[in-house]
């Protein structure tokens, strides 16, 4: 299951000029009144002028201290340790935004932070896109790859953003993956899991790329390769060390439904073939344990 071949395919001076000719139309009213032998009219009232707002102080952006040109880059091992845990990671409100480094750049531990790595452009060959978390004082929070539940914080720069129209969430109770679009759900299938002791990982990730099959079992369908990495990496068997969590087919479909996978999701083939027509890598994908039950109507 491990996926170092991935292919490339393929994210008040305007109200001052309006009260003066009002004033001038006044006085030339009142001067035909007077000279009409009309009765004189009182002169308009005018208020006092409207105060003056202050110009709002622009939000300060803090400095991002210069990186070490020796700092580890985030690749498809596991990703540095010391970044932030992701606050909201089994939240299921969708990430429409993602963020693709058009340079090397420092990912930082909060704004103005610690750097601790960097980004490239690419992991393994294949264009990084995260999605974006947070916004904060000119920083952009993303999903770090190669963690799980993790952010990096990213100063200005270096980078530029892309559309993330679809939501990949992973019920683990059900056993149910679902494609939502633009917040609304696409299709649904049911799905095999991590066993006891390799659970698929609870949280928010992402499509990281796509892979060929490694190997018949796959069902000959390309493989999803997330930003997830096992929570126990010695847990999975050693020839899948250093892998990461997929969503991808398999040779039968007797297993959908248990939990029979060293962490990966797995769904049927012409559902995985459908996810691969359809779905960009840098997608939100949450796995939760079950989402709560609509509220009923009236």
């Amino acid at each position: 299951m491990r996926f170092d071949r991935m292919s490339r395919r393929r994210v008040r001076m305007l109200s001052a000029a309006v009260c003066v000719p009002l004033l001038l139309l006044a006085a030339g009213a009142t001067g035909w009144a007077l000279t009409s032998g009309a009765e004189p009219t009182a002169p308009p009232v005018v208020g006092p002028p409207a105060p003056t707002r202050a110009a709002p102080t622009p939000e300060r952006v803090p400095v991002a201290t210069p990186a070490p040109d020796d700092l580890p880059v985030v690749d498809y091992g596991p990703a540095p340790t010391g970044f932030p845990a992701d606050p909201d990671t089994l939240d299921t409100t969708p990430l429409t935004e993602g963020l693709h480094p058009t340079r090397r750049i420092a990912a930082y531990t909060a704004p103005g932070g610690q750097p601790l790595a960097f980004l490239d452009p690419t992991i393994s060959g294949v264009e990084l896109t995260m999605p974006i978390a947070q916004r904060r004082s000119g920083w952009t929070a993303v999903l770090l790859p190669s963690a799980n539940r993790t952010l990096a914080w990213l100063p200005p720069g270096g980078h530029t953003t892309v559309a993330l129209p679809d939501q990949i969430v992973v019920e683990r109770k059900p056993h149910r993956l679902t494609w939502y679009r633009a917040g609304r759900a696409v299709d649904s299938w049911q799905i095999s899991l991590g066993q006891r002791g390799q659970e698929t990982p609870l949280g928010r990730t992402f499509v990281l790329g796509r892979t060929l099959p490694p190997q018949s079992v796959y069902g000959g369908v390309d493989i999803f390769a997330l930003g997830s990495v096992p929570d126990d990496p010695e847990a999975v068997p050693a020839s899948l060390r250093g892998a990461h969590i997929g969503i991808h087919s398999w040779y039968h479909d007797g297993e959908l439904g248990q939990k029979t996978t060293n962490g990966c999701i797995r769904l049927t083939k012409s559902g995985q073939r459908k996810l691969l027509a359809e779905v960009r890598p840098g997608t939100e994908v949450v796995v939760v344990d079950e989402l709560p039950a609509p509220a009923p109507t009236a």
